[in-house]
């Protein structure tokens, strides 16, 4: 399996589920809430600007235009980001 498979499997297998997971979370605090709290706002706005910064990197793969070498070091932040969120918790 080439870089940008794994790429695009991680994306959207793992990644950008986990966003869209978080994202339905923040929701449902606000409808609780019936209020916004300016940091969930923030976060909301952020993970928004992330999610659509990854699906760009989706459209790069499919247009062949992301190189393997980019693609590795892109799952390799990935990863390394996920293994830091997931001591944080």
């Amino acid at each position: 399996m080439s870089y940008s498979q794994k790429l695009e499997e991680l994306l959207t297998k793992s990644v950008i589920p986990d966003i869209n997971e978080r994202l339905d979370e923040i929701f449902e605090e606000i409808a609780d809430s019936k209020n916004a709290s300016d940091e969930l706002k923030e976060e909301v706005e952020e993970l928004r600007e992330f999610k659509a910064d990854l699906e760009d990197v989706l459209d790069e793969i499919h247009m062949g235009e992301i190189d393997e070498e980019e693609c590795k070091e892109l799952i390799e932040d990935i990863q390394e980001a996920q293994t830091s969120y997931e001591d944080d918790e």
